[in-house]
């Protein structure tokens, strides 16, 4: 990928328990041969932390690691900071136009990496408890020897962003969870890294507090466009806020691709059962569930059937019930009237314009009316099934 910002390339990271002298390099062996970690763990005592993962990160996204616990992927993520070193592969970090293997650098270089190319959050917040929540967002820039005016500049604008400015003298013990872990985002935004390691961030807060989080991440990442690795266990995490989601098991990428392409296409029965429960509401779009115009049968009069209404091929005009309605906008939405939605627009928020106006909803994209959206639509989304019997999920 041109545009990768991080990208791991064949990545294999064992872990020996044996103390045996080459019993790494046997368990390669054995891997290449087609053994399982299993395997390799009974003969050898060597554990297949991940192995032949190959995943390149897009500069300014936000890449999800998912996987049950021992899948591999806080395993694979620590490897970007080499804090699990592999034993074959490169793991590079580009700047768009050169390249430095992180797996293989010298320490100099490793560690002006940590400080100024790579930061990480962690799952318990990894906070400093004698130290203020100014100072702890600090921490990062004092071990760059940064001037005290400058840093005190840049802490303030980083507590403003995630809005703990009047926070800023309090003990972290005297913050709630959801707090905490907004001090962990600002320190690592601080640092002014390129690239963003969040292992499980907010998987030890409460619900609420979760998806509060959430939706602050990507509204600071819309600001900021940082390159983001996020593991998370949470499938319905996974598929809000990541633009690509890499499914892992026993070590190995099974599947990786957009929030659709998982949701819509699982590679296999893994990955089918893994979203089996995702919450649909937030996550499928418009484009997803829609029925095409160009798929609609033709009328004898020249319209195009969509069921409990009719559709002008230029998509200008729409009777309903034998009586023609104005079509508008969501945004312009009045009683009476059909809405328009566009193709990006949730199943949640596509059912409640649906309930709003009594009618289907017509859905457009780049200014041409694309889709259909009726009941039955709807009802098959929610149901895991679409119309032509192409699955869902």
């Amino acid at each position: 990928m041109t545009n990768a910002a991080l990208e791991f390339r064949n990545i294999d990271i064992l872990f020996d328990r044996s103390g045996r002298r080459g019993a790494i390099e046997a368990a390669l062996a054995r891997l290449d041969a087609g053994e399982t970690r299993e395997e390799i763990s009974r003969a050898l005592k060597v554990t297949v932390g991940v192995a032949g993962a190959n995943l390149a990160v897009a500069r300014g996204e936000i890449s999800v690691l998912m996987g049950l616990s021992g899948s591999g992927k806080s395993t694979l993520l620590r490897a970007a900071n080499r804090l699990n070193q592999p034993v074959r592969g490169e793991v590079r970090i580009g700047n768009g136009s050169a390249w430095l293997d992180i797996a293989r650098c010298d320490d100099d270089t490793l560690r002006a990496l940590r400080k100024t190319r790579i930061a990480m959050v962690f799952q318990q917040f990894g906070l400093l408890p004698w130290r203020s929540v100014r100072d702890n967002v600090g921490f990062g820039l004092e071990l760059r020897d940064m001037a005290p005016s400058i840093r005190k500049e840049i802490v303030e604008e980083k507590l403003e962003l995630v809005g703990l400015s009047n926070w800023a003298d309090a003990r972290v013990h005297e913050l709630s969870g959801g707090m905490q872990q907004r001090v962990g985002l600002a320190r690592a935004f601080a640092t002014d890294a390129d690239i963003l390691l969040m292992d499980e961030p907010f998987s030890a807060l409460d619900p609420l507090i979760r998806r509060k989080l959430q939706d602050e991440l990507m509204d600071l990442q819309k600001r900021l466009k940082k390159t983001i690795l996020f593991v998370s266990h949470d499938i319905d995490e996974a598929l809000k806020i990541g633009s690509h989601i890499t499914i892992m098991r026993e070590g190995r990428i099974i599947q990786t691709g957009t929030p659709d392409d998982i949701a819509l296409r699982p590679v296999n029965d893994y990955v089918a059962e893994f979203i089996r429960h995702m919450n649909p509401l937030p996550t499928l779009l418009a484009s997803t569930f829609m029925r095409h115009t160009q798929d609609l049968p033709l009328r004898p009069d020249g319209m195009l059937d969509g069921g409990t209404l009719a559709l002008s091929p230029e998509g200008r005009v729409v009777h309903i019930a034998g009586q023609e309605r104005v079509l508008r906008a969501f945004q312009e939405w009045e009683q009476g009237a059909v809405c328009v939605v566009p193709a990006k627009m949730s199943l949640g928020e596509v059912i409640a314009l649906r309930q709003r106006s009594g009618f289907p909803v017509l859905v457009e994209d780049e200014g041409a009316l694309v889709g259909v959206c009726d009941d039955a639509d709807i009802l098959q989304a929610l149901s895991g099934e679409r119309r032509y019997g192409v699955p869902v999920l």
